[in-house]
C-alpha cells in the first residue's frame, strides 16, 4: 500500500537580504519512493517547479547544515524566528528558500511515522521481488517433470556458461 504524506506551506524566495517574496509550495512524500522528498514550487507559470532529493538531507537539514552541490539545507534564525534554508542549484538559475522549522518538522515527523528511518529498504520490497525473480518458473518444474522440452523461461533459467573444466582430449588448440 503507499501512502502519501502532504503539507502545503508558504516558503520565502530571498531575492537579496531586503527583499523577498512568498512562494505557495507543496511538500510530499510517498511511502513507494521511500528515500525521497518533492517539492513543487507554485511560481508565476502554468506548471509548478519540482524538486525532489533525500529525505535524510531534510531531516539533517533542520538541525545542522548539510549538502553539498545541487542541494543545501540548514538551520537559522530570522528576526527570533526558527527557518530552515534550502540553497537549490540548477543549470536554469539558483534559489534560496526559507521555510518555517516547525511546519517541516511537524511534517517531517509524520512522514518518519510513515516509514522510520533505517526501513526503507523493506518498503521498497527488494529482496521480495528478487526471491520472486530468482525463483523457478512453476512450468518449468512441470514442463522437466512431464518430460516435455524446456520453454523459454527454462532456457534462461539455465547456467549460460558452460563449465571451463572439459574432459581430457577435448578442447582448443
Amino acid at each position: 500500500m503507499n501512502t502519501v504524506v502532504e503539507r502545503e506551506l508558504e516558503l520565502k524566495l530571498i531575492l537579496s537580504p531586503e527583499r523577498s517574496i512568498p512562494v505557495p509550495a507543496r511538500l510530499t512524500y510517498r511511502t513507494n519512493d521511500p528515500f525521497a522528498v518533492h517539492i513543487a514550487f507554485h511560481i508565476s507559470s502554468e506548471n509548478p517547479v519540482n524538486w525532489t532529493f533525500a529525505r535524510e538531507l531534510l531531516v539533517e537539514g533542520v538541525f545542522r547544515p548539510c549538502g553539498h552541490g545541487d542541494v543545501r539545507v540548514w538551520p537559522t534564525k530570522v528576526d527570533g524566528r526558527s527557518v530552515v534554508l534550502m540553497a537549490l542549484s540548477s543549470p536554469d538559475g539558483d534559489a534560496l528558500l526559507e521555510a518555517p522549522t516547525a511546519q517541516v518538522s511537524a511534517w517531517l515527523e509524520r512522514t518518519l511515522r510513515a516509514v522510520p528511518p533505517g526501513s526503507e529498504v523493506e518498503q521498497l520490497g527488494i529482496d521480495d521481488g528478487l526471491a520472486e525473480l530468482l525463483s523457478p518458473s512453476p512450468k518449468f518444474s512441470a514442463s522437466l517433470e512431464q518430460g516435455g522440452p524446456p520453454s523459454a523461461d527454462d532456457l534462461w533459467l539455465r547456467d549460460p556458461w558452460p563449465s571451463d573444466e572439459s574432459p581430457e582430449g577435448e578442447g582448443y588448440v
